[in-house]
């Protein structure tokens, strides 16, 4: 597979986003870092990610209504849910929304693995 995989990045801590931004950045091409839910699932039709991490609790849409959207009108869309408060009830609401699974937000490298994972099956 040549190239990386393109990110769209969504969550409203910053210096959470600016972190995974730059973990990712160093295997992804980050495409986009947004803090507003309606804003990150608008910019994930318009920017075509291959995978798009999504924090749980945003404003305007929260991670699982920003799934919804996503997927709606994309269904080859990858979206992965990332949450400070990862349960298997949690995680069961993820793949309901269409989400390719749930992430704790401390497992950077676990991410980076799934981005590269699902990036793989798209191609």
């Amino acid at each position: 597979m040549v190239g990386r995989p393109r990110v769209l990045l969504v969550d409203d801590h910053p210096a959470v986003l600016s972190a995974l931004g730059r973990v990712l950045a160093l295997d992804c091409d980050v495409v986009g870092l947004i803090a507003d839910g309606r804003e990150g699932a608008d910019a994930a039709i318009r920017l075509q990610p291959v995978v798009t991490v999504v924090d749980l609790n945003l404003p305007n849409f929260n991670g699982l209504e920003v799934c919804r959207h996503i997927v709606e009108n994309n269904r080859n869309a990858k979206v992965i849910v990332i949450s400070a408060m990862a349960d298997a009830d949690i995680g069961t609401e993820v793949l309901a929304a269409g989400g390719a699974g749930l992430f704790p937000k401390a497992a950077a490298e676990d991410l980076i693995l799934a981005v590269k994972r699902l990036w793989a099956e798209s191609a």
